[in-house]
Order: C-alpha cells, then structure tokens, then sequence
C-alpha cells in the first residue's frame, strides 16, 4: 500500500517583492526628512557669529522661526503674521507645554523685530527659546 500520493516537495522561496517594499519606504522617508530640515534653513537669514556658542542638538519637535532683515517671520517656511504665529504657537503650547523654539534672526534684522517674536513667544506660554549664530570659523564673511 502506498499512502504517499503525490506530495510536492516545494522547498519556501525567498520573496523579494515585499522587502523592496520596505526598502523603497525607508529610503522614501529619508530623503523626505531631509529635505523638510533644509526647508528651515532654506530662507535666505544670515544669523550673526558668536565666540562662544556651543553646538546643542536638536530638542525633539523645535520650532525654527526665521526673523528676515525687513522684519517678516517664517515658520516652518510659511510666512505667518503676528496675529497668525500667535494663535499657533498657543494651540503648540497647550498640546506641547514646554515646546522649544529656536530664533533665526538675520544679523542685519533690527532689535525691534526680535524682542517683537520674543513677546509673542512669552505671550503664547514658550519659556525654552534659544538663538541661532554661526562659530566664527564657519562663517564665510567673517
């Protein structure tokens, strides 16, 4: 008696479809993350140099606000009025209490404009704020 009829003996294969899947994805948000970093720093703010500036790493969730030399503030690369960067850096701070913020001022930008962000961010509830400078060794013009 034969009780084996026809059995396959298939040996498991390799498929390679869903891991170029995962590949393709991971390389997708790679390069999507870094092209949304160099957006910051996209807008053409020359921040001023400093001797004795330290190098911090990025604090998860940082919002950078670009100050222009005529005054105009971008978030996230977005131009945003005073009324507008106000409302959301309060619906930041109530989901987020301690959001950091970091200032990118242009170093031609007169104080006004600064000390201006500065009250909108102590209005809307942000204590963690920190300025952007350039060491002196990195700077091109000086």
């Amino acid at each position: 008696m034969n009780f084996r009829k026809k059995i396959n003996h298939t040996t498991g294969s390799f498929q390679m479809a869903p891991l170029m899947d995962i590949v393709f994805l991971i390389l997708i948000w790679f390069i999507s993350a870094s092209i949304y970093a160099k957006w910051e720093t996209k807008i053409t703010v020359k921040v001023p140099t400093s001797k004795t500036g330290k190098y911090s790493k990025r604090l998860p969730g940082e919002v950078i606000l670009n100050i222009t030399e005529s005054g105009k503030t971008y978030m996230n690369s977005i131009q945003v009025s005073d009324q507008r960067l106000m409302k959301l850096l309060k619906e930041l701070t109530k989901v987020f209490p301690h959001q950091p913020v970091v200032i990118r001022a242009d170093k031609k930008t007169p104080y006004e404009y600064t000390i201006n962000i500065l009250d909108i961010c102590k209005e809307s509830g942000i204590n963690i704020i920190s300025f952007a400078t350039v060491a002196q060794d990195q700077s091109k013009d000086g």
